[in-house]
């Protein structure tokens, strides 16, 4: 494995010994005899500087919290609880501590691509650090010799050279786009969305957008073919988990066809999605129902007389524990009552209906 770099322990001195104020004397926001741009280039400096040991730190950090997760892993019941105890008494939560780790082993992908040395790291900002180790490594390559040069790297230029990467390699744009990206009438920032959202399509779908994107090679047919897949993505996902839909006599392809030719795929999709999350909500309320009931049930046998309370408890519950299970929506001045009438199949004990009343 290839060395980390050996990042002192003590950054502000440091800082200091390679010249830098960490004791920042920043300029008065209430003079105005400093120039704008001096102020600017002043508040700029001093954010580097921290940004530089805020990064190495937070790396340093990251390897310490995943020494300890890693060590609490090994065997035995409850593993894992002595890592999160570590956390609490450091006032740590979970997020934190995986956000850290993330940051480690961003480090450690780009040490063992060769992209990291010890100089270029204080030339990122932490999620451009996380931006360039999720990236291809032609793009990690690039990256890392823009940081080597001394440009300074955030997130937006880890995503413009990712995209212009895009732009050059991805065999789901077509050549004329290529070439328009190269020539720079068409900003690579357009052309990533478009990959991703091809990439999730099947190739069918995916040969008739480039058709469409290679007929009319502009800004506005991309954008267009981008929102078209997004929705047909969208569509194509949902379709396969909607029990409604699982009908012989229905052709979806057809369905699909009929609803891009009147311009209603986004409207289509979101139908087809909201019909996923309703029949998804319906199983979990049937779900919970079954427990409200059971549970009613067990306390009525429990209680008696001398639980008066309790029993009342019970009463005022009847509404949400019955075969009609009824509540109220809106604001008390517009209130609507709503019930639902939960019937079993009895022939089917797997098949359930929710009939709504209102």
């Amino acid at each position: 494995m290839v060395q980390a770099p050996e990042f002192p322990t003590d950054f502000a001195e440091a800082a200091l010994e390679g010249g830098l104020e960490l004791n920042f004397e920043l300029p008065d926001p209430e003079d105005e005899q400093i120039p704008d741009l001096e102020f600017q280039q002043r508040v700029e400096a001093a954010w580097q500087v921290c940004d530089r040991f805020d990064l190495q730190t937070d790396i340093w950090r990251g390897r310490i919290l995943r020494t300890v997760r890693d060590r609490e892993k090994r065997g035995g019941e409850g593993r894992g609880t002595g890592f999160l105890k570590w956390l609490q008494d450091r006032e740590i939560s979970k997020s934190q501590a995986y956000s850290l780790i993330e940051v480690a082993d961003s480090a450690d992908t780009l040490l063992e691509g060769g992209y990291l040395d010890t100089d270029s790291v204080e030339r990122f900002s932490k999620r451009a650090f996380v931006e360039t180790a999720q990236s291809a490594p032609e793009v990690q390559q690039m990256v890392s010799d823009a940081a080597r040069r001394g440009d300074r790297i955030t997130r937006r230029e880890v995503r413009q050279l990712s995209d212009e990467w895009t732009a050059m390699t991805s065999d789901l744009l077509p050549e004329v786009i290529k070439e328009k990206a190269a020539a720079n009438s068409i900003p690579s920032r357009y052309l990533a969305p478009f990959v991703r959202e091809m990439e999730k399509l099947p190739e069918s779908h995916q040969a008739e957008l480039r058709e469409t994107v290679a007929e009319s090679p502009d800004v506005d047919t991309l954008k267009q073919v981008t929102s078209e897949a997004k929705y047909l993505a969208k569509y194509l996902e949902a379709a396969t988990n909607v029990q409604a839909l699982n009908n012989e006599s229905l052709d979806l392809e057809a369905a699909l066809e009929e609803a891009l030719r009147i311009g209603s795929l986004s409207s289509t999709a979101d139908l087809v999605n909201q019909a996923a999350q309703l029949e998804q909500t319906i199983a979990k309320l049937y779900t919970t129902w079954k427990r409200v009931t059971g549970l009613v049930d067990r306390l009525y046998v429990d209680s008696g007389a001398s639980t008066p309370h309790l029993r009342s408890l019970l009463s005022c519950l009847n509404h949400l524990s019955g075969e009609v299970v009824e509540t109220q929506i809106g604001s008390l001045e517009s209130s609507r009552t709503i019930r639902l009438t939960i019937q079993t199949d009895l022939r089917d004990e797997e098949g359930e209906g929710v009939r709504s009343e209102e």
